[in-house]
């Protein structure tokens, strides 16, 4: 077997993937504990917490998703936050232990308005000295730039699933406006949070092919969330077949071979995963998790039960980075739209 610390690759083959999620489990779960050791504290597991600051009426079709217009799954639509509301729940997450604060908006792409509002929300949240995140749909160069400015560090756009397999899936953008928003976003000098979702239908062979193009962008996400499908009634998706939870261990266990330097986070679905699959999830690699008791519109485990679990394991909370530990001391930035009032929903 090659170094476990040699140079990550961005020239994978599928069939050199495909082989990965092939081997014996167990020969899988040796080879990524391998990686994740020579790159990663096996030990610590990054803590993030991810809010909702807008919620439904979104114009997209993507099938898993209770927050599209198409669908009557029962949620209640709600308008942008106001930027306080935001600065309570980053300060809540950051005394549960948070280190990164995610805030997620349902829109197919923000408007100039909305933006400036999530700017003055980018800058409370460095102010508190969490790392910040959004996901706020499709971007433009200029936007992606304008994010940067506010003190961004991460944005999260994820392709869900292979390109073969996406038309099933979502049929308002494509998989190249997906790309193009990770292009810009990379370009602005805005680190990537890129994954997908397992359990939608897709066969071995989609996963394999999701993984082989994250690997083989020019750079590597600093964050790769794998998802399990949480099936929601009324979504087009939820009668699918349980995804097999080995065969998601697996997933997880390709992404940390394939990404050795990235944060693999334990995303969507752990609300339904037993304490024994997660432990196995962290043993494949993945080193961060969403904390809280909600992520987006779906449930996740409680503050406590994740104490509970990391404690069992003697796992602790990775500490946050010293750019976002030094943002505590800085005052935020000033941004228009900083005092504006609740905006409507798009």
């Amino acid at each position: 077997m090659k170094d476990a610390r040699e140079p990550p690759r961005h020239d994978w083959t599928l069939p050199e993937v495909e082989a990965l999620f092939a081997l014996p489990f167990m020969d899988l779960m040796f080879r990524a504990q391998r990686v994740h050791r020579a790159w990663h504290d096996p030990n610590a597991v990054q803590l993030a917490t991810l809010l909702s600051i807008k919620t439904g009426a979104c114009p997209e079709d993507c099938a898993y998703c209770p927050q599209s217009v198409r669908y009557e799954t029962g949620l209640k639509r709600e308008a942008l936050l106001e930027v306080a509301a935001v600065r309570d729940a980053a300060g809540r997450a950051r005394a549960a232990g948070a280190t990164r604060f995610c805030m997620g908006a349902a829109w197919r792409a923000p408007k100039e308005r909305d933006l400036e509002v999530v700017a003055a929300m980018i800058g409370e949240v460095r102010a508190l000295g969490l790392e910040s995140c959004a996901t706020l749909g499709m971007l433009t160069p200029a936007q992606a730039a304008r994010l940067r400015e506010a003190g961004l560090d991460y944005y999260n756009h994820n392709l869900d699933t292979s390109a073969e397999f996406y038309g099933e899936i979502i049929t308002t953008r494509t998989y190249q406006d997906r790309l193009d928003t990770l292009a810009a976003v990379r370009a602005a000098g805005i680190s990537v949070c890129c994954g997908g979702i397992v359990g939608m239908g897709e066969s071995v062979g989609d996963r394999a092919r999701l993984l082989q193009t994250l690997a083989n962008l020019p750079q590597h996400p600093e964050s790769v969330p794998i998802n399990r499908l949480v099936k929601v009634p009324g979504t087009p998706l939820e009668g699918v077949p349980d995804v097999d939870p080995f065969d998601f261990v697996r997933a997880i266990a390709v992404a940390r071979v394939t990404m050795p330097r990235a944060q693999v986070r334990l995303s969507a679905g752990r609300e339904a995963m037993s304490d024994e699959l997660q432990a196995l999830c962290l043993l494949a690699g993945a080193n961060s998790i969403f904390y809280g008791e909600r992520l987006l519109t779906t449930g996740n485990p409680d503050v406590e039960r994740d104490r509970q679990l990391l404690a069992r394991l003697k796992v602790s909370a990775a500490r946050a980075p010293a750019a976002a530990a030094a943002g505590a001391s800085a005052p935020a930035p000033a941004c228009a739209g900083h005092d504006a009032s609740r905006a409507r929903a798009s």
